[in-house]
């Protein structure tokens, strides 16, 4: 097979995720090996739309011992490149001017769509062949691969989160306190869920455990205030709550936009940008629980910058070669327009067409099973009100008089989330 001429150009979009220089590094040497010429493409897109090109000859050399390191040597950036057609031409045209024949772009969905849309108007205006795949990688797992393979960088940021999340379960017992978690998680619940069930987290709460296109905000402080009465019930004081950030995505702006610490603009609509929810959440269940005279005071924690730039794990260091050296090979073969996987320890393309949610345009969203096996086990383990708990009468007495309110007031609060008020 002949490579002569041909010129490939790395780009990363998105926000950093464990094992993104291992891709750049396996790429590089299976590209220079078979006679290619390797551009590595600072900051994403965004030097692209300008005149300002910032890139950099990549060599073995350079990218040889990278794979253990954090980051991305060629930095990433959020910038969309489809915005406008002036814009997708001012990108194409600059890739042209530097000689580029084939893109491996790494990232989320939005980068995928970013390749992909690049890659068409290459085509459709320009008359050009600029082939391109992507390698899926985000922290959120929430790429639509087959189900049980991962994302790259979520392996890592699973298991660094986990160990934060065991530390402060660790400090809650010792302390006789508790802690409200929000992990990362722009839409789905997958990091917040492998975390919560890898530390032995007290709760975790998703988005899709919850029916419905929105989430009542009073439904998951219930979930959580009844969880810390339960708690206390079972003479247990302290504990560790996990809640992915995408719970805020499925509230309703009414409700948020009556929360005195929710900024708002200048027309009153809220600023989600500016939300730091797990405060939101800290304060809101704080408040409830002083309604009910609870002496206890939630402490809150982020997690995710924390974990997005951290070393790749030895899982993510194999993980990512495999895909950087599957994602040339599938270009030397003439392919295009795909996203890279792994399956059955088999390199498979998945054509970008295949992902592709018809009504957006955009990438489709893998969200937590609720009926797998993983999500059951998990709620298994949790401490929640359940039926159960109400079936008797004892334990709803000792709940009662925790939350200092009558039997029957208590069941009237608490009794939807196991799904007595349908009775």
């Amino acid at each position: 097979m002949n490579f002569q001429g041909n010129t490939l150009a790395i780009i990363c979009g998105g926000g950093p995720a464990p094992g993104i220089n291992n891709v750049i590094a396996s790429v590089t040497i299976e590209a220079r090996n078979n006679g290619w010429d390797v551009l590595g493409i600072y900051d994403g897109f965004s030097h692209l739309a300008t005149a300002n090109k910032k890139v950099i000859p990549l060599t073995i050399d350079m990218v040889s011992r990278i794979h253990k390191e954090g980051g991305s040597i060629i930095r990433t950036s959020r910038f969309n490149p489809t915005k406008s057609e002036a814009i997708l031409r001012t990108v194409v045209e600059n890739l042209v001017d530097l000689g580029v024949t084939h893109i491996v772009t790494i990232g989320g969905d939005d980068t995928a769509y970013a390749a992909h849309k690049v890659s068409e108007f290459a085509r459709e205006k320009l008359g050009l062949n600029i082939r391109f795949v992507h390698v899926p990688k985000t922290i959120d797992n929430d790429l639509p691969l087959p189900e049980g393979l991962p994302t790259f960088g979520y392996e890592t940021a699973r298991a660094l989160g986990a160990e934060l999340v065991m530390n402060l379960m660790e400090d809650a017992k010792t302390m006789g306190r508790w802690f409200l978690v929000v992990t990362m998680g722009r839409v789905s619940g997958h990091l917040a869920l492998g975390i919560g069930k890898s530390a032995s987290a007290t709760l975790t709460i998703i988005p899709e455990e919850f029916e419905g296109e929105t989430i009542s905000l009073k439904h998951v402080i219930d979930i959580m205030s009844g969880t810390i009465i339960k708690r206390l019930a079972l003479e247990r004081d302290h504990g560790v709550i996990v809640a992915a950030e995408g719970l805020i995505s499925k509230m309703s702006s009414h409700e948020l936009s009556a929360i005195d610490s929710i900024e708002k603009d200048e027309y009153g609509h809220v600023r989600y940008a500016e939300i730091n929810f797990s405060d939101v959440l800290k304060r809101q269940l704080n408040g409830e629980l002083k309604k009910m005279d609870i002496p206890i005071s939630v402490q809150n924690k982020e997690i995710g910058y924390e974990v997005r730039c951290a070393p790749p794990n030895p899982f993510d260091v194999e993980y990512t070669r495999n895909l950087g050296y599957g994602a040339f090979k599938f270009l030397a073969d003439g392919g295009t327009n795909a996203i890279i996987t792994i399956q059955n320890n088999q390199l498979t393309p998945i054509m970008f067409d295949d992902i592709v949610d018809p009504t957006t345009g955009k990438m489709k969203i893998r969200t937590v099973d609720i009926n797998s096996l993983q999500y059951r086990i998990a709620r298994e383990y949790m401490i929640r009100l359940t039926r159960d708990d109400f079936e008797s009468k004892f334990f709803v007495n000792k709940m009662a008089r925790i939350a200092n309110m009558t039997p029957q007031d208590f069941i009237e609060k608490y009794g939807y989330l196991v799904g007595l008020e349908s009775e």
